[in-house]
Formats: C-alpha cells, sequence, structure tokens
C-alpha cells in the first residue's frame, strides 16, 4: 500500500517537517489545521472554526468532494468558554452529514492568539 503525501497551493507552504495531508486506501488524512495567516486568527473560536473548515472545503474540493466526505474530525481547542458558539458553526457546516468527533481541551496552541486547531480525515472513494 502507498502513501501519498500532498500539499495544496491554496494553503501554502508547511512552516514544520509535515505535509498537508497524506493519503492512503481512499482516505485522506488532513494534518491539523488553525487560522494561523487569516483574517481570523487572533479572533473568537467560532471565527477560527469557519476559517478552518473553509480551508478543509478547499482541500475536500481539490480532491473531487465536499464536506459530506468527512468522515472523522478532531478538534482541539484553548478553551471549552466559547464551546457553545464552536457547537453551533459545527452543526452550519456539517448538516445532516456528521462525522465521528473528539473535543479536547489543550494547554496551549503554537501560537497563543489561536484558540482552535482541526484534524480531520476525509474519505475519498
Amino acid at each position: 500500500m502507498t502513501v501519498q503525501r500532498k500539499n495544496y497551493s491554496a494553503l501554502g507552504e508547511p512552516v514544520g517537517p509535515y505535509v498537508h495531508a497524506t493519503q492512503c486506501a481512499g482516505m485522506l488524512f488532513l494534518s491539523g489545521l488553525t487560522a494561523f495567516g487569516t483574517p481570523a486568527q487572533g479572533g473568537r473560536i467560532a471565527d477560527q472554526a469557519r476559517a478552518i473548515f473553509q480551508q478543509i472545503e478547499r482541500i475536500a474540493a481539490s480532491e473531487g468532494v465536499n464536506l459530506t466526505a468527512l468522515a472523522k474530525v478532531t478538534i482541539f481547542v484553548t478553551s471549552f468558554e466559547e464551546v457553545d458558539a464552536l457547537r453551533e458553526v459545527l452543526f452550519e457546516t456539517y448538516g445532516k452529514n456528521l462525522p465521528a468527533s473528539s473535543l479536547v481541551q489543550v494547554a496551549a496552541l503554537f501560537s497563543a492568539d489561536l484558540n482552535i486547531e482541526v484534524e480531520a480525515v476525509l474519505c475519498l472513494g
């Protein structure tokens, strides 16, 4: 089985030793995405979440699918204070196509003005 390593020009070059995604056996595994470098950086968690899911949507579209292909998301937040606003964004984003999901609180992300990071798995086949 071959693992394809992928970067997406719409996201810019990765800033560390990773790729944006790997593909194996019809599944696309996305590295953690944040609102870093977007207008939402430093904003509220709902705004950052929207920016992140826009990135995921661009990746999905470049692979010929949409967000209904989301199989699993793992969400890391620095605080649960805005979790209700986050849930609203998630319900808006997913509609009736709810993925498997985990929500984890972490002490910090790589930049102090980031409140959320999302990893995702898309089913391509």
